[in-house]
């Protein structure tokens, strides 16, 4: 695919005009549904005040409050430009769902289970031209709440491109509307929006280590509900003078 195709394919993530009307959809009207019927506490804002580039953010998935809690809740910083990976086989079956999940979420298909398609390569085409990316990498909706192991499209691509991953987890977004209801249950239950310390690829780490601390992480803001966990030294930007991994592109289709 030629540089200028490319281009063309994702010439609505880069348009001014789009990303004011996303603006009005998603800080004007979306925010104020969601944030009228939840009440909505962020932690760990100080965690991406200086984030900067393009960047991966994750957070685990039980319902479908999560991605509008993660666009109207997180810092418009973050949210300004962000282009969230939705499932191609259920919001783009239609011309008009796949018209509103763009305008409120700026979103990009994903085909699920499958490495070639429409979509395939998308992600790194956006990421390599500095549009940062909100990706669920559980792949589909909790039934139950708990928090199943990440699947590793998402460390893939921050391993390969050495861009940060931003954790995120989302506390209560199940209880409020857990899958198969369609409106948050009345009361304005509580939700917690976790923001942690972006991971960075370690020199030298393999795929299945990175996505392992990456799903530790999620799962123990998850667990104890604060963004402030215990990490070690591990989330220090690589030696810019290293090369590149020889196995820097395990995962990327």
């Amino acid at each position: 695919m030629t540089q200028r195709h490319e281009r063309k394919r994702t010439a609505r993530y880069h348009s001014a005009v789009h990303r004011w009307a996303r603006y009005l959809a998603q800080r004007l009207i979306l925010r104020s549904i969601v944030f009228s019927n939840l009440r909505v506490t962020v932690e760990g804002e100080r965690h991406v005040a200086d984030l900067d580039g393009p960047f991966i953010v994750v957070a685990n998935h039980s319902s479908h409050l999560d991605a509008p809690l993660c666009i109207t809740a997180l810092p418009y910083s973050v949210t300004k430009n962000v282009a969230t990976a939705v499932a191609a086989d259920y919001f783009y079956r239609s011309r008009w769902r796949s018209s509103l999940t763009s305008l409120f979420f700026n979103s990009y298909p994903v085909e699920r289970g499958k490495t070639r398609g429409k979509s395939a390569g998308l992600s790194v085409s956006l990421l390599r031209q500095g549009v940062p990316l909100l990706i669920f990498p559980e792949g589909t909706r909790s039934r139950t709440g708990e928090m199943a192991d990440f699947t590793a499209g998402a460390s893939a691509l921050g391993r390969a491109l050495r861009v940060p991953i931003v954790p995120v987890a989302l506390v209560g977004a199940h209880d409020a509307m857990p899958p198969g209801t369609f409106w948050p249950k009345s009361g304005r239950m509580p939700v917690k929006v976790l923001i942690g310390k972006p991971v960075r690829v370690r020199p030298r780490e393999a795929l299945a280590d990175l996505n392992a601390r990456l799903t530790a992480r999620v799962r123990a803001m998850h667990t104890m509900q604060t963004s402030y966990v215990l990490v070690t030294e591990d989330d220090r930007p690589a030696d810019s003078g290293e090369s590149g991994l020889p196995d820097a592109q395990e995962g990327i289709s």
